[in-house]
């Protein structure tokens, strides 16, 4: 399913939060309410953490990951990168990464297989994605943008793109990704997927402003109606046909 949060009256939660199937992150500050969605939609199934990267509030910008790992930048702190560590599973390994792109979010774009990469980013940079995150790394661009991390949001169920993508690159990209596309917009028309969405592979959270159609697209083309919810309303349909009869 999906949800809507805010972050200190700001709709743009993909900017303050990043999740993936085995943890969120989420920034830390004076928004309790917006950790406590988290926590209260996946806090039995994966760790929700609180923290900053070097000194900043914009994680989900900051950092790339996925189930397997997590990339930082250079200026994380030690001590931030040792909370971070800690509140992780053993399985997800956390790396610093030297990277003249410092916002790894914006530029790179991933989910559990596959990473979409800004087209100028270092080599070293590639192989370290592939190495911690077990990703194939693809240089691409999304609707002629470079910030391909800003511009679409993928899980392995499906992807949202910018939507002036057009059905050729959607193609390209679809076969890439191994995944279907669908191009179209969240938080009432912003065409910046990344910031106002974050999504796994059975919920999503998006800004207050998104749009009813809006959500209803992100539920089919992530598949997550499909998830967990669909035994508990199978559940309550049996409870209501026993106590009618």
């Amino acid at each position: 399913m999906a949800v809507r949060a805010q972050f200190e009256g700001n709709n743009e939660i993909g900017v303050f939060s990043k999740l993936t199937n085995t943890y969120c992150l989420t920034a830390i500050g004076g928004s309790e309410n917006f950790y406590s969605v988290f926590e209260g939609e996946l806090g039995e199934a994966i760790p929700v953490v609180h923290c900053s990267l070097a000194g900043c509030r914009i994680i989900g910008r900051m950092c790339v990951g996925n189930r397997h790992g997590l990339l930082v930048p250079i200026s994380t702190t030690d001590q931030e990168l040792q909370h971070i560590r800690n509140s992780l599973p053993d399985s997800v390994k956390v790396q610093r990464v030297e990277e003249r792109l410092s916002a790894l979010g914006n530029v790179i774009a991933c989910n559990d297989y596959v990473a979409l990469v800004h087209p100028d980013l270092d080599k070293e940079t590639e192989e370290l994605i592939a190495d911690v995150l077990k990703v194939e790394v693809f240089r691409q661009t999304m609707a002629d943008n470079v910030l391909v991390g800003s511009y679409c949001a993928i899980s392995n169920q499906g992807g949202l793109v910018h939507p002036k993508t057009s059905v050729q690159d959607q193609d390209e990209l679809s076969s890439l990704l191994q995944v279907p596309l669908v191009a179209g917009t969240i938080n009432r028309g912003s065409d910046v997927i990344g910031a106002g969405l974050v999504v796994n592979d059975w919920i999503a959270f998006c800004g207050l402003d998104t749009t009813s159609t809006e959500l209803s697209v992100v539920e089919s083309v992530f598949k997550l109606g499909d998830a967990q919810p669909s035994s508990i309303a199978q559940d309550m349909r049996s409870s209501l046909i026993d106590s009618m009869t």
